[in-house]
């Protein structure tokens, strides 16, 4: 028995206008060779698919390199090594790596890391709830926004894989108060059931200033974690305390427009109000990661974080998705779930 060395793979091959299709993309099969010396072979058992490799796909200069036209995409990956060329890997090991958008990789060892099983928890977690999604809300929340106790933190896109961290550990840290926006009545009550945010509405039943106006009365919110951009951002601005930090993290709302953004009609509440608004990207955040992982491990351990994944079969499914997850059809974190692979003759 001898184990596969076919390898699918998801490339792209237009840059996208507007909203990508599938014709922007092909699946390719690639014949890979013996493991050479410091290499590992990795069946990939999950893979990500993220807002921001939207960006990626634009031939601009950005914070990551952009995908090049032709050849296999990446992003995070779980998977389990099936051969290896390394001391430092053993055939079995689970290891996380940014090798994704294919099934089977094999690439030099320094790429890949091995993580621990954890009892209750799937190995996607680590694409999620343990990896840098959940990152991504830790530092954006306490090192970018710099939430204090008692704060009114209201987070857009909340019941996705980011903002659905964010609003739990916003209450383990100790806002007071913690409102989301999401795109369905099933979400929102998502959100305020089982991910314990205080209040939540859906943005496509009216005016969005108008309902965080009414989620966040009396008191204002301090704190804003964008994930969405346009109107969401102008929202937040009108209900601003004095001295109210945002995290901005994402625009969804404007990622596959082809018409120019126009920006928020309210920005001279950033004086008025003394608020500060900090980009950022999790890159820049590294040391921070220690301190996230052991307090994540615990909070699951003790049950104080739950998590959604939404599952979607077959990695030749990786683009559609990417799509789904761009019209918001994800409840928490999107992966795709490879299969693994089985011994072939």
């Amino acid at each position: 028995m001898a184990a596969s060395t076919v390898s699918t793979q998801i490339q792209l091959v237009s840059h996208p206008v507007g909203w990508p299709t599938a014709a922007d993309f092909r699946i390719v099969t690639v014949d890979l060779p013996d493991v050479a010396p410091g290499q590992v072979r990795v069946a990939n058992e999950f893979i990500s698919v993220d807002p921001y490799m939207r960006g990626r796909m634009n031939d601009v200069k950005s914070y990551i390199p952009p995908f090049v036209l032709g050849e296999t995409m990446t992003g995070g990956a779980v998977g389990r090594v099936v051969a290896s060329a390394s001391d430092a890997f053993a055939v079995g090991d689970m290891v996380t790596h940014q090798y994704g958008w294919r099934d089977l990789v094999q690439e030099d060892a320094s790429g890949f890391r091995v993580v621990a099983a954890l009892s209750d928890v799937p190995f996607s977690a680590y694409l999620g709830v343990l990896g840098m999604t959940a990152f991504t809300a830790y530092v954006g929340l306490l090192e970018v926004a710099k939430l204090k106790e008692g704060d009114t933190v209201f987070v857009s896109g909340a019941a996705g894989a980011v903002g659905s961290m964010v609003g739990q550990i916003a209450r383990l840290k100790g806002a007071t108060r913690v409102i989301g926006s999401a795109g369905s009545a099933e979400k929102v009550a998502l959100l305020t059931g089982k991910y314990g945010f205080d209040a939540a509405f859906n943005y496509k039943d009216g005016s969005i200033t108008d309902q965080l106006a009414a989620a966040a009365a009396p008191d204002g919110i301090d704190v804003y974690f964008d994930n969405v951009g346009g109107e969401h951002l102008e929202a937040a601005l009108a209900r601003f305390n004095d001295g109210g930090r945002a995290a901005m993290c994402g625009a969804i709302s404007l990622y596959n427009s082809t018409d120019v953004p126009t920006g928020p009609n309210n920005l001279s509440n950033i004086v008025t109000r003394g608020l500060t608004l900090t980009g950022f990207t999790v890159g820049n955040f590294w040391s921070n990661l220690p301190a996230f992982s052991a307090e994540m491990a615990d909070w699951l351990a003790a049950g104080a974080i739950v998590f959604d994944e939404t599952v979607i079969d077959g990695v030749e499914n990786s683009v559609d998705a990417f799509l789904g997850l761009m019209r918001g059809e994800n409840t928490g974190k999107m992966v795709v779930r490879t299969g693994g692979f089985a011994p072939t003759p």
